[in-house]
């Protein structure tokens, strides 16, 4: 799990993975070119409409979420340690 949080192109994820993560970068950082080419991409590799809907709900609330704790200068919480600080 380190290996995708420290970059996700590089871990050892399955294909199906792979794909949704392409999702997710692809809806954060570029979002008004989805298309229904990048639906038809997360079929192919055997996610019903179900996976796919439930998949953009929990892409879009971080989005959502980290959008407005930015804009709103909401500080990091300091008891949270940093992934795999231990």
């Amino acid at each position: 799990m380190h290996a995708v949080a420290r970059n996700w192109r590089d871990a050892p994820l399955s294909e199906t993975n792979r794909a949704l993560c392409e999702y997710a970068a692809k809806l954060t950082h570029h979002q008004h070119s989805s298309s229904v080419e990048d639906l038809d991409a997360l079929r192919a590799h055997g996610l019903n409409d179900t996976a796919i809907h439930d998949a953009t709900q929990v892409i879009a609330y971080f989005n959502y979420i980290s959008r407005m704790a930015d804009a709103l200068g909401v500080e990091p919480e300091v008891f949270i340690k940093n992934w795999g600080e231990g």
